[in-house]
């Protein structure tokens, strides 16, 4: 399947609504938190297991992101949604027989990992060419479209919710939503896969460092720099803060305030959700737009030192406020989702758009280890602390100043950022030498 190619007078502006088309579906998995209390109750889970899916999606995510960002540069980005687009729904299909028959393992095998090879293989099939069609401005672009993800839950989380209450919340019911699920997905990222196109090569150098602006590293190259593992630890630190509320977020609010004399209802938490996903979705675009204007490093200073601030604030305050809960669980949740947008341009800015959308595959590893780290502090910490008779906020404070910890891991390992050193960059062919991907060709 051939990348295809814009023809003339082609608006470069119909590329991010084929973007977020896939994004929008895929970033459902935020709103797996609506699925946690059935699960749990009719499949008989602790609060760790029903995170498993979840937990192995994310750690999907990251792996097929590495592995499969070459095969995206190479095939382009149609090819890259079709896979997408058969992985998501596929693993919705599985976990939907999985919880008809009761049987777990399906559930964790379709959501989590075949679902999650679509999530990775979807997250960055558009990051290249959104990069390739606005070189002015990265930070926006990258923003537009990774915003779809952090807003899918925004309309997943209402939707599920109202079909759990439809369906019922037994498994069969469970059963169900999940099939409607994976079949509207399904019809939903075509509409990406019809709509996208690349640019049209500019230059006649061909498309190997020769042919671009500034000093380009290679995807091989990129991950024997310490530029790189600062930026993995960043991302991973940052996300890992975040992750760990937004996947425990509707049971974590309940909890919080089961004991004052406002409890949270079910419905009430489900809108919890759906705000953190705007939260995560406005910080996409809004923080990635800022730091075209103020500089990556800057903007992660924000991410991860005022982000420790919030934490320290829900840890302090404990249930005594619920709207400080949720305005800190707000600016949170717009760093986590500012961090994914942001970071694809940080990592243009330093390695260049060589090969950028497999370097950013390989960078999505953090998120794999974030996605096992964040869910699994958050849910174990809790359970052995109901084990041990607490209740309420106390649950949460441990995990919540664990969280600002890592945050200051990431603050300094971002401190460390520079430029790349010229060792690292691709030469540039000599007049009448075929570029990389020419040379390749011919053999």
């Amino acid at each position: 399947m051939s990348p295809p190619m814009a023809p003339a007078g082609w608006s470069r502006w119909l590329v991010p609504p084929a973007a977020l088309s896939v994004h929008l579906s895929i970033g459902q998995a935020y709103a797996w938190s609506v699925f946690k209390p059935p699960l749990e109750s009719a499949l008989g889970l602790s609060g760790t297991q029903s995170a498993l899916p979840f937990q192995l999606g994310i750690v999907m995510l990251g792996l097929s992101a590495a592995f499969g960002g070459t095969l995206v540069e190479r095939n382009g980005p149609r090819w890259a949604m079709t896979v997408a687009l058969v992985c998501f729904s596929s693993g919705f299909l599985l976990a939907a027989l999985g919880a008809a028959v009761e049987q777990y393992w399906l559930i964790v095998l379709g959501y989590g990992f075949v679902g999650g090879i679509g999530l990775g293989i979807g997250y960055i099939s558009p990051v290249s060419t959104l990069i390739k069609w606005f070189p002015d401005r990265p930070g926006m672009a990258t923003g537009i479209a990774i915003m779809g993800f952090g807003g899918g839950a925004l309309i997943a989380s209402p939707w599920s919710a109202q079909m759990l209450e439809s369906f019922g919340t037994d498994s069969s019911g469970i059963s169900m939503a999940f099939l409607v699920h994976g079949l509207t997905y399904a019809v939903f990222m075509l509409l990406g896969v019809l709509l996208v196109r690349v640019p049209r090569p500019v230059k006649a150098a061909g498309d190997g460092p020769a042919a671009l602006d500034g000093p380009q590293v290679s995807a091989r190259s990129a991950v024997r720099t310490p530029q790189f593992w600062c930026l993995w630890i960043v991302l991973c630190m940052n996300v890992t803060a975040g992750i760990g509320i937004l996947e425990k977020a509707a049971p974590m609010i309940t909890d919080f305030f089961a004991d004052t004399s406002t409890p949270v209802s079910v419905s009430a938490a489900a809108g919890f959700v759906a705000l953190l996903s705007a939260a995560n979705m406005a910080g996409r675009i809004g923080w990635s737009s800022t730091s075209d204007l103020i500089g990556r490093k800057n903007i992660y200073r924000v991410y991860l030192g005022v982000g420790a601030l919030m934490y320290a604030l829900i840890a302090l305050a404990g249930d005594s406020s619920k709207p400080l809960f949720v305005l800190c669980a707000l600016v949170i949740l717009s760093f986590y989702g500012g961090g994914f947008a942001t970071v694809p341009a940080y990592l243009k800015d330093l390695f260049g758009t060589y090969q950028v959308g497999a370097i950013h595959g390989r960078l999505l590893t953090a998120w794999s280890t974030a996605g096992v780290l964040g869910p699994l502090i958050v849910n174990w910490i809790a359970d052995r602390q109901e084990e041990a008779g607490k209740d309420g906020s106390s649950l949460y404070t441990l995990s919540l100043f664990i969280m600002i910890g890592l945050l200051a891991v990431g603050f300094v390992a971002n401190e460390l950022v520079r430029p790349v050193h010229p060792r690292h960059h691709e030469p540039a062919p000599q007049p009448g030498e075929p570029t990389k991907k020419e040379a390749s060709d011919v053999q």
